[in-house]
């Protein structure tokens, strides 16, 4: 079971780093790119190398694998550049790369012209990552998207399925500010 999950998830990984390759690499897309594009087109549209991906991605060794309405998935590489003093992944990063996929689920969700921000954010972390774990997925999924708030929740799990944290957001949406 692990090694099936495992190439699947070193194939989808390949394949969205080849496309985003060929695209604009790391930076923030300019408000002319993403007008009139609903949430989930431009979250797409990252994954397809049309806009740039999030920066922090490559410093953190973590990306975009997936997209879906109210949906969003991120993998990671939890390498030694990320352990704390005892050996294991820091905290920061499980919160970074659960917010990331919370986020990004909730950013799916948005029709063109609104945005979100984060609010609150709790993550609970269940089990240490050490060395021994080569990829870990987290997964956001929307619970409630409203006018004014949306919620959402985010499960990290290693290949063989272990649950390593799971995390919650509250966002506040918002209009985007017109030019």
């Amino acid at each position: 079971m692990t090694h099936n999950h495992l190439d699947q998830w070193l194939a989808d990984e390949k394949a969205v780093l080849e496309r985003i390759a060929k695209g604009p690499g790391p930076g923030v897309a300019r408000m002319d790119q993403i007008a009139g594009m609903t949430g989930l087109e431009l979250m797409q549209a990252i994954l397809d190398g049309k806009l740039p991906y999030a920066a922090i991605a490559k410093t953190l060794d973590f990306g975009l694998v997936e997209v879906g309405k109210g949906r969003a998935v991120f993998q990671g590489t939890p390498g030694p550049q990320l352990f704390n003093p005892m050996g294991t992944v820091h905290g920061g990063w499980f919160a970074t790369l659960l917010d990331s996929a919370l986020g990004c689920a909730v950013h799916t969700m948005m029709p063109a012209g609104r945005a979100y921000t984060t609010a609150e954010l709790g993550v609970n972390l269940v089990k240490a990552l050490t060395p021994k774990v080569p990829r870990v997925r987290a997964e956001g999924k929307v619970i409630h998207c409203g006018r004014q708030l949306a919620t959402a929740e985010a499960r990290l799990v290693g290949p063989d399925g272990t649950l390593y944290a799971h995390a919650t957001t509250t966002c506040l949406v918002f209009d985007l500010p017109t030019a």
